[in-house]
C-alpha cells in the first residue's frame, strides 16, 4: 500500500546517512508525531498518542536533510506512506515508512534560514521534470537553479561542485562535498 502523506511532528534520532550500492545517497530518522488536544477541565493543552515514523530520503533531498535538520527540531514530512511488516523470532514487528519528497522546519514552532541549492539538484542531475513544473530545474522559484554546463544527462558529474545561493546576498557560495557544510567565511 503506498499513500500520500502530510505530517508535522519532531525528528527523534540522529540523522543517518549512507550511499546505496548503486551510488545513490540515502539520508533517514525516526520521526514522532504527537497528537495535540484542548482539555477543556484542566484548561491545558495535553498530548495524546504518538505515531511513529521511518523517514527516508533520497539523492540531492538526502544531501539537504543532512545539512539541515536536527535530532529535537520540529519538521513537517511530506511524502508516500508504505507499511512494512516482517517477522523474526516468531513475532511480527511493523513500521511505518514514509518515503519523503519534501522536509522542511515547522515555522510554527521557531525560524529557519533557507539557502536555495544550485545545479546539482535530483532535477539538473537527471533531467527530470517538465519546463516550468515546480522543481523543474529551469529557473522558477520552486528549483534548483542550473549553472551553465550543468544540463545533466551522459556526463560522469566528475566536473561539478555542489553550490547554494544566498537568498539574503545573492551570491553563490560553494559547498564542500565531503562534510555537506558551506565553504568560506559566510558558512
Amino acid at each position: 500500500m503506498s499513500d500520500n502523506i502530510t505530517v508535522r511532528g519532531f525528528v527523534a534520532s540522529e540523522i543517518r546517512s549512507a550511499t546505496t550500492p548503486g551510488g545513490v545517497a540515502t539520508a533517514s530518522f525516526r520521526f514522532g508525531a504527537t497528537e495535540r488536544r484542548y482539555d477543556r477541565g484542566s484548561s491545558t493543552w495535553v498530548d495524546g498518542n504518538t505515531n511513529w515514523f521511518t523517514v527516508q530520503g533520497y539523492r540531492q533531498l538526502a544531501g539537504n536533510i543532512g545539512c539541515s535538520i536536527k535530532k529535537g527540531q520540529r519538521v513537517i514530512v511530506v511524502g508516500r506512506l508504505k507499511m512494512r511488516s516482517w517477522e523474526k523470532d516468531g513475532r511480527i514487528y511493523h513500521d511505518a515508512e514514509i518515503n519523503a519528497e519534501s522536509v522542511g522546519h515547522d515555522l510554527m514552532w521557531g525560524t529557519a534560514n533557507f539557502i536555495r541549492s544550485s545545479g546539482t539538484g535530483i532535477q539538473a542531475a537527471t533531467g527530470s521534470g517538465a519546463s516550468g513544473a515546480p522543481g523543474s530545474g529551469d529557473g522558477d522559484d520552486g528549483g534548483p537553479q542550473i549553472q551553465p554546463g550543468d544540463a545533466g544527462g551522459d556526463d560522469d558529474g566528475a566536473d561539478r561542485h555542489a553550490t547554494f545561493i544566498n537568498d539574503a546576498s545573492g551570491e553563490e557560495e560553494e559547498v564542500d562535498q565531503e562534510t555537506g557544510e558551506l565553504k568560506g567565511a559566510a558558512a
